[in-house]
């Protein structure tokens, strides 16, 4: 089995699907001939030529727009966003069109549109590059949202999405591009959107987390002495109640991992579904480690204090086991 980097999943990914169907282009800023800024569709031009692989300006407005076009006529798009920040002024195009396409002309029109971005904190980017900002989409009926956390999950959410009649947009923690995993592609492999995984079995406390915050989780679960049960939601929208569900009724206690702020994250959801819907199986109430409600540092040092470890999370999945309370995060203990 080949040990590969993350980023050559995306571009199997890609190629795979644009030599199934010819339908599918790839566009966005240096994604033709630079081969993509993070060398994610790096050799696409060569394959599959300037009409499906296509240089844009700086206009993400501009070329989201030509996009959701695109796909309203037949084609299957592909958009990279580089940034997910980058996608703010282009926000109108993807929520307001691509995104009620199908209500508005009543099942007539679909909007076959995915938009990747690379996404998250870990590198030093500053607070303008760094965000996961998943809650702008997952508030957008007509979107689904999905995020990858190793080779195997990005190649597998990605043919999903490109083939999904609707609007999806799939975030890349740009943080595991250099990450490298034993994979061996499978050119059938899908993962249906919606569906979560169990990363990890356990039987103390189910923890359900995403993205980067997978391996974050992982880690934590090894060294934690309670047994914990790791869910990788992998759709953040639609998210997979029923597996959430049913681990939570197993082991009576529910922590969500996410990378993102307090006040918005998605942990908040799926916290607020398992308190109507799952209360009486709950042995302790429902704990969230997130990030403050605060830009993400620049300097290396704050951002890694900003970012959950491991070691923070065993101890604060400890804390809630022990005590069947949920423990103050590190913010406000210091306030």
């Amino acid at each position: 089995m080949a040990k590969i980097w993350i980023r050559q999943a995306v571009l199997k990914a890609l190629d795979d699907a644009m030599t199934d169907d010819p339908s599918v282009i790839v566009m966005g800023e240096d994604v033709a001939v630079a081969g993509g800024p993070f060398k994610v569709t790096e050799g696409l031009l060569a394959s599959h030529g300037p009409e499906r692989v296509i240089d844009t300006p700086i206009s993400e407005m501009a070329f989201m727009g030509a996009a959701v076009g695109a796909a309203v006529c037949g084609l299957k798009p592909v958009v990279e966003m580089m940034f997910i920040e980058f996608i703010g002024v282009a926000l109108d195009q993807l929520t307001t069109q691509a995104a009620t396409m199908r209500y508005l002309s009543r099942g007539r029109l679909t909007t076959p549109l995915v938009v990747r971005a690379s996404a998250g904190a870990g590198q030093g980017f500053g607070c303008q590059h760094s965000q996961m900002l998943d809650h702008w989409f997952r508030g957008t009926p007509g979107l689904k949202v999905a995020v990858t956390s190793n080779a195997r999950t990005t190649y597998g959410l990605l043919r999903s999405a490109i083939e999904d009649p609707d609007p999806v947009v799939i975030l890349e923690p740009r943080v595991l591009y250099a990450e490298r995993e034993e994979y061996e592609f499978d050119r059938d492999y899908r993962i249906p959107l919606g569906q979560a995984e169990i990363a990890r079995p356990g039987t103390d406390v189910t923890l359900v987390t995403c993205g980067a915050m997978r391996r974050v989780a992982l880690a934590a679960a090894e060294a934690s002495s309670a047994n914990v049960e790791v869910i990788d939601l992998l759709t953040l929208w639609p998210w997979d109640r029923k597996t959430v569900m049913e681990s939570v009724a197993r082991t009576g206690r529910l922590v969500t991992l996410e990378e993102a702020p307090a006040g918005s994250g998605w942990g908040g959801d799926v916290v607020s579904s398992i308190a109507v819907e799952a209360f009486g199986k709950l042995k302790a109430a429902p704990h969230r480690i997130t990030l403050p409600d605060a830009p993400v540092p620049y300097s290396g040092a704050l951002e890694a204090r900003f970012l959950p470890s491991p070691a923070y999370v065993a101890e604060q999945v400890a804390a809630l086991v022990s005590t069947n309370k949920p423990p103050l995060p590190w913010w406000r203990n210091a306030a």
